[in-house]
């Protein structure tokens, strides 16, 4: 192949890409189809796992993860795929200064599919103008994280059969909680769903995610749990995101503000569920753990599963 005929694939590729970078790239039909995929995957997960034999997906975490960088790895392994990258940037070029657009540059060259988690918020977005490969925001500072909201919108469809005519309680960091703001964006493209935000004045929403959505939807702001967990269908709660505050006694004053417990449950509706994006901190006390609308550790559980879907989607492979 000629040097110019090479380039010019490159470039084709480069505007067929398709990424996830904020929730709304993916339109409703895409999540029915990614939501019906995941169904197959769960009910038999043998038979995809030779669909992306020979694909290659970079999983780059410039910070920590648990969850989602290993609910990732696992998908791609279980497609049949191979995971490279890191999660330590210190072993990376970008130690020693090279541009986030070069780092992108290359390993697109390497790679089939880019994840990427970013302290820093427009991370993702950034890298998508400099990739030939989708690339996946699996989290940008305190702005997004869209594939946890894949997670819990295949939760809440599983455990209320239904993503809309809900109301829901999101409770905690509002301010930060990237989950948060990717989860209100997903909802709030379903009809009849209305939010009640929870949260000290000093962690209250942002406004470009507050004025992002349909305000008929928002029946209130409050910073009291205890007067609407009775009222709500879901109850989202979220930790204080410690790594955004600049001021530790700051942090250390709201940590505990909101501490869900057994009696506080004492008060919620029998058929409300509880859902957390994970890690928790102490806004759920352990003994709610066995309370049987605690859903939070099956929410977890679904992450790996609508990743495979997600990635056989971006590929073109579902």
């Amino acid at each position: 192949m000629a040097v110019g005929s090479f380039a010019g694939s490159i470039a084709d590729s480069h505007m067929a890409v398709r990424n996830y970078i904020v929730p709304t790239d993916l339109s409703l039909d895409d999540l029915r189809s990614i939501f019906a995929l995941t169904d197959e995957i769960i009910k038999d997960c043998q038979k995809f796992q030779d669909v992306c034999k020979s694909k290659v997906m970079a999983s780059l975490f410039f910070e920590p993860s648990t969850r989602t960088k290993f609910s990732f790895d696992a998908a791609m392994y279980r497609l049949g795929g191979n995971v490279i990258g890191f999660a330590d940037p210190n072993t990376t070029s970008q130690a020693k200064g090279e541009s986030l657009a070069d780092t992108t540059r290359i390993i697109s060259g390497y790679a089939d599919l880019i994840t990427v988690r970013s302290p820093y918020e427009g991370a993702a977005k950034h890298m998508s103008m400099y990739s030939s490969v989708p690339i996946i925001n699996a989290g940008d500072g305190g702005h997004e994280h869209p594939t946890q909201t894949l997670t819990d919108l295949m939760a809440i469809r599983h455990y209320k059969q239904t993503l809309d005519g809900h109301v829901i309680g999101i409770c905690g960091d509002l301010k930060f909680g990237r989950t948060i703001h990717s989860l209100i964006s997903a909802l709030s493209r379903y009809p009849n769903n209305k939010f009640v935000f929870i949260s000290p004045p000093e962690l209250q929403l942002p406004d470009y995610v507050a004025h992002n959505i349909d305000q008929s939807m928002i029946l209130r702001q409050t910073d009291s749990l205890i007067n609407e967990i009775g009222n709500v269908d879901i109850l989202y709660m979220s930790r204080v995101q410690k790594e955004r505050f600049v001021s530790e006694a700051e942090y250390l004053r709201l940590r505990d503000y909101y501490i869900l417990n057994a009696e506080k449950m004492k008060r919620a509706k029998k058929d409300m569920v509880v859902m957390h994006p994970l890690p928790r901190l102490n806004e759920i006390s352990a003994e709610v753990d066995s309370d049987e609308r605690a859903i939070y550790f099956e929410q977890a559980r679904y992450g790996m599963y609508v990743r495979m879907a997600l990635i056989m989607n971006l590929l073109d492979l579902g």
